[in-house]
């Protein structure tokens, strides 16, 4: 009973986290109305959870070998830079819609890769239909009652490629998450998402204005962007990850466009629709299904 009441607090700690991460683009909109690019939003709120990370990860600076080094370079990738990269990018040639409705096929692309590289490891038929009713219910969110698909191949592509980054950034935490502590790999993962962003100023170098930054409503949300949005959240989604496991952790981002809509219409005055709120519906069950199974609904329907 102890070890069940316990796996609780991981998945409470996996729907706090996604809460927040729906609840961030309003802070991502302020910054980017005062001027900041989004490769310049993520180095600032990588850079300050790094540093942060110093206070409370330990000391230790190299993974045990060359490979586990190598991984962590591939979860900084993957986690980090070219995951905001892809989305950010994608978002700039495509829809808002769009991106929002392919994002949240990480959680299913999650569970056929983790199915592929991990022996051993078989696809939960409650996995499946709980991931098909919280899919239409995204679908149904995003939309909130306004049908708007406009096919864009690149934009769509690159949301793909986000998606698939997210995906095989839980593979690489399941494998990493048995040998490290969290706070170790938490920090690897900022360091390394900082190291692959910065080759692409290359192209496009930093052009804020440094007095910008200083203005208080910037400090607080690249303060929050960094500090909870990034370091806490990052912690609290690792830690569920190496606790519930990749799959089940994965299945929480469903509940993003659901908080996202919340905010939106708390925030900004965007009107939820009965579409939307069925899509809602949707979303929670789903997500219930995925982890609990149909047996509620057979009692139900009995």
């Amino acid at each position: 009973m102890g070890e069940v009441r316990g796996m609780w607090f991981y998945h409470l700690i996996a729907i706090v986290t996604v809460i927040v991460w729906g609840t961030t683009f309003v802070s991502t909109k302020i910054l980017l109305s005062y001027g900041l690019s989004p490769m310049e939003i993520l180095l600032y709120r990588f850079a300050l959870a790094y540093v942060a990370m110093w206070f409370v990860a330990p000391r230790k600076i190299l993974a045990r070998n060359y490979k586990d080094e190598l991984l962590f370079v591939m979860a900084g990738l993957c986690g980090g830079s070219l995951y905001f990269v892809s989305e950010n990018t994608a978002l700039g040639i495509t829809l808002a819609s769009n991106v929002s409705l392919i994002l949240c096929t990480a959680p299913i692309l999650t569970a056929f890769l983790t199915f592929l590289f991990t022996k051993g490891e078989k696809l939960d038929r409650k996995l499946i239909w709980g991931s098909l009713i919280a899919f239409v219910g995204v679908a149904l969110v995003v939309f909130n009652g306004s049908f708007i698909l406009k096919i864009n191949p690149v934009g769509d592509a690159l949301t793909l490629i986000a998606a698939l980054m997210w995906a095989f950034y839980g593979l690489i935490l399941k494998r990493m998450g048995s040998r490290y502590p969290v706070l170790f790999v938490t920090r690897k993962v900022f360091f390394y998402g900082i190291i692959t962003l910065l080759p692409m100023f290359l192209f496009k170098p930093i052009q804020t204005d440094w007095h910008v930054l200083v203005q208080p409503v910037i400090c607080l949300n690249l303060l929050f962007l960094g500090l909870v949005a990034s370091m806490l959240c990052y912690i609290m989604w690792n830690t569920a990850v190496k606790q519930l496991g990749v799959v089940r952790t994965t299945n929480y981002i469903y509940i993003v466009p659901l908080v996202t809509l919340i905010t939106s219409a708390i925030v900004i005055d965007e009107i939820i629709t009965i579409v939307g709120l069925f899509g809602s519906v949707f979303i929670l069950s789903g997500v219930y299904v995925a982890e609990r199974g149909l047996k509620c609904f057979r009692l139900l329907w009995s």
